[in-house]
């Protein structure tokens, strides 16, 4: 595994974004774990979260894009720090955009907040995490109501690695499919059990052997890949 991937996810932790226990997800599901990417609050976790986004970009993609779209409202802190990151990092200056969610007509008006999209600009989309592809679906008539823009790929911040809508394969998967276009994350939950399994991290062991059984038992109902 990446280095860069190990400290993300002990970032994770660090930040309160990833957490350990039972939770109740919006979807009903019981899950062991839990993924808040509205932790990140600080200068210096922006900073960092753009600089995880923007290796993972780098070294799943390359540098064949021009523009880095997050989708409202999350996605607007994710385009913004990491266009930061991937100027400092690997030299390339790439524009960012986001959407509103109502259309502004006055001022700086559209639907479209920073820079705007043209024919021919190849565009990478940055979500926190995607459970079941209803924000690509929404996102995608948008991009392409703006001229023949390609679409490079998705970027999430964790795969849950869980079965999407349609039960037999991941969200992500999913997306593959029905879009045509890749979808990857900077870790996923697989690695974060590589990671952390019976390892101390800050004095404390995350993933024991119990919490390790809980998680199989829940990627036995719900998972794709145990």
């Amino acid at each position: 595994m990446e280095q860069y991937k190990k400290e993300f996810i002990e970032f994770m932790i660090d930040s309160g974004a990833l957490k350990f226990g039972d939770f109740t997800l919006k979807s009903g599901r019981k899950s062991p774990f839990f993924m808040n990417a509205g932790a990140y609050v600080t200068g210096t976790q922006l900073h960092r979260l753009g600089k995880y986004y923007a290796q993972a970009i780098h070294g799943t993609y390359g540098d064949e894009f021009d523009v880095l779209f997050g989708p409202a409202y999350k996605g607007i802190p994710l385009s913004v720090a990491t266009a930061i990151a991937y100027r400092e990092l690997f030299g390339k200056d790439v524009r960012y955009c986001s959407n509103r969610k109502e259309f502004k007509d006055h001022g700086d008006r559209g639907m479209l907040l920073g820079s705007g999209l043209k024919g021919g600009d190849r565009v990478m989309i940055l979500e926190d995490v995607t459970t079941s592809g209803k924000s690509i679906e929404e996102t995608l008539p948008l991009l392409r109501a703006q001229g023949d823009v390609e679409i490079r790929g998705l970027m999430v911040s964790l795969n849950r690695m869980e079965k999407g809508t349609g039960g037999e394969k991941s969200a992500l998967e999913e997306i593959q499919e029905k879009y045509g276009f890749p979808a990857a994350a900077i870790v996923t939950m697989g690695e974060v059990l590589e990671h952390l399994y019976g390892k101390p991290y800050q004095g404390e062991i995350y993933i024991d052997e119990s919490r390790k059984a809980a998680i199989k038992a829940y990627y036995e109902k719900q998972g794709i890949f145990w």
